[in-house]
């Protein structure tokens, strides 16, 4: 039991560089790409958020980009996807539990990246 949990505590395998079921890549896999952390922070902020709220709010996506990023966001579960039976069709996103736990490791990943950020500043 402990073994496990250190493995699973660990960030990446003995084998590293990340290879052979890596849970770092598994992670950065479902939420890697240009768009899906900006989705993912817009329903965040602003709770269960229609296609068209999210499509203005998230600057240079495309209708293509938006309808594939939330459709693998959701077969990730991260995000759900509820339809309204009325017309016109109201489809809402929001995200899961399995998201909300990982908010505040992007609010880490925020704050590490500002860090970095003003780091690289001083030093120019």
């Amino acid at each position: 039991m402990i073994a496990e949990r250190d493995r699973n505590t660990r960030v990446c395998n003995d084998k590293c560089p990340c290879t052979d079921n890596c849970p770092l890549q598994g992670a950065l896999s479902r939420i890697g790409g240009k768009w899906k952390i900006p989705i993912l922070c817009a329903i965040h902020q602003d709770g269960a958020t229609r296609y068209n709220a999210l499509k203005r709010k998230i600057a240079g996506i495309t209708n293509t980009m938006l309808a594939s990023s939330l459709k693998e966001l959701e077969g990730d579960g991260l995000v759900s996807r509820r339809q309204y039976m009325e017309m016109p069709v109201k489809v809402e996103y929001s995200l899961t539990d399995a998201c909300d736990s990982l908010i505040p490791i992007l609010a880490q990943l925020a704050g590490w990246g500002n860090v970095v950020h003003q780091f690289k500043r001083s030093d120019e």
